[in-house]
């Protein structure tokens, strides 16, 4: 079953095809540019949508149904976010908007928020948006990992895209992008939310849901 990924984020592309490889699935995305020609669809490398809905379902669904019109595959979108405790949630929605810079600035500018809190819990939190142009069907599936904010960043910048070198999963004193992207990919809110897609669309338990 060709499935298009509606974004324009290498990193998070490369994660979502890693954490579904073994599905039967045919995850197809604005970097298959041959394999999508030979389908005659065209999408331009740097086509993007504006997310500005209030909730992490809001901009899932509005990247979901623009790739979809785009492409006429049904389509998944993911919106993701890091929502800190002490800081009522921030930056929820906005954890790759509330900061004009480069990630690793934006790290650095969140633990400057945090740089007189004792209390670090954290979690991130996904939405991924199942949307089949041919019937206007949608669903939704969800995960989260909580943790807390490290003190510093830490971890290979190749093994951690986003919030990854601040964020220690529970259960752990290593960082996403310390304990490595392989590993992330078993254990993330981005993993748990599409293994429940992955049994939605194929009924393939293999994935397994996590508790």
């Amino acid at each position: 079953m060709n499935i298009f990924i509606a974004s324009s984020n290498q990193g998070k592309i490369k994660e979502i095809k890693a954490i579904l490889a073994d599905s039967s699935l045919n995850l197809l995305s604005i970097l298959d540019v041959f394999e999508l020609q030979k389908m005659g669809i065209e999408i331009a490398s740097d086509f993007d949508v504006i997310e500005d809905g209030k909730t992490f379902q809001d901009n899932a669904l509005l990247k979901a149904k623009a790739y979809a019109i785009k492409t006429g595959l049904p389509t998944i979108a993911d919106d993701s976010g890091l929502e800190v405790q002490t800081l009522n949630g921030f930056p929820s929605v906005n954890s790759n908007r509330w900061f004009e810079g480069t990630a690793s600035e934006r790290n650095l500018a969140l633990l400057d928020l945090l740089k007189d809190k004792t209390d670090r819990q954290a979690r991130f939190y996904s939405v991924i948006c199942f949307f089949d142009p041919k019937n206007n069907s949608v669903q939704f599936f969800d995960g989260e990992i909580q943790g807390k904010i490290a003190s510093e960043s830490k971890g290979s910048k190749i093994e951690g895209f986003g919030y990854d070198p601040i964020f220690i999963p529970e259960g752990f004193n290593q960082t996403f992008a310390e304990l490595g992207a392989e590993f992330k990919n078993t254990i993330s809110h981005r993993r748990i939310a599409l293994a429940k897609l992955n049994q939605y669309v194929l009924q393939d338990k293999h994935l397994g849901q996590l508790e």
